[in-house]
């Protein structure tokens, strides 16, 4: 025997007066011709529930590698440039405080050295501590950082600055040995530090040897090539 409809009797109810049954609020509801049918309630995400776990792992970070040995020459070529107007303000003010270091008995070219070296010292070790780069670090995209890769502090800067002139030393003897004085002797002391660059070729992560000293790294930022 077919089911009749709901509905007519549900309207000849309203007709007469008599109110409808009141429908659940535990959901919506819709309205079949012959029966109520609830509907489940849609349930709102919680603000802190944690995203579902990924199915596909995440791939590992790139890890970090060091600047090509050309582009670090680059980079040193280009230093040397924004250093000549470094040094030049350096001299500058050195001159100006040079009649108080005669009163002093400090003037001479030893002291001129000392004053040098310590303008670059303070260059680099800023620089370096600050962000890991120099002016001429920031145009070729490479940076010195620690191991945890972030820029290192002060005495860990300044560490490894005295430890990237020590090619000089026995650059300089070796000069003095041969008895080579100006343009062969500046040619020593290139040559000398051309090997100290190139040793970090026989370094397994092509590190500087003053880096691997220092326990820092120098690292490429540019993005890795696909």
């Amino acid at each position: 025997m077919p089911l009749a409809p709901a509905w007519p009797r549900s309207l000849a109810a309203s007709r007469s007066g008599s109110r409808c049954p009141a429908l659940p609020s535990s959901g919506l509801t819709a309205l079949s011709p012959y029966r109520l049918v609830a509907m489940p309630a849609a349930t709102t995400p919680k603000p802190n529930a944690k995203p579902a776990a990924s199915a596909t792992p995440a791939s590992p970070a790139h890890p970090a590698e060091a600047p090509t040995i050309r582009r670090r020459i680059a980079c040193m070529l280009y230093e040397g440039v924004l250093l000549f107007g470094v040094l030049s303000a350096s001299t500058g003010a050195y001159l100006l405080a040079r009649p108080a270091l005669r009163q002093l008995g400090l003037d001479g070219p030893f002291t001129m050295q000392c004053w040098s070296f310590l303008v670059l010292g303070c260059y680099f070790v800023w620089f370096w501590q600050r962000n890991g780069q120099t002016l001429a670090m920031q145009t070729w995209r490479m940076r010195v950082e620690t191991a945890a890769g972030v820029p290192p502090r002060w005495p860990q800067a300044t560490l490894r600055f005295l430890l990237a002139w020590l090619w000089l030393p026995p650059s300089a003897a070796l000069g003095h040995q041969l008895g080579l004085v100006k343009g062969p002797f500046v040619g020593v002391l290139c040559a000398g530090l051309l090997i100290w660059v190139l040793l970090a070729l026989i370094d397994p992560r092509r590190q500087f040897l003053h880096d691997r000293l220092a326990r820092t790294r120098l690292t490429d930022l540019r993005p890795p090539k696909p």
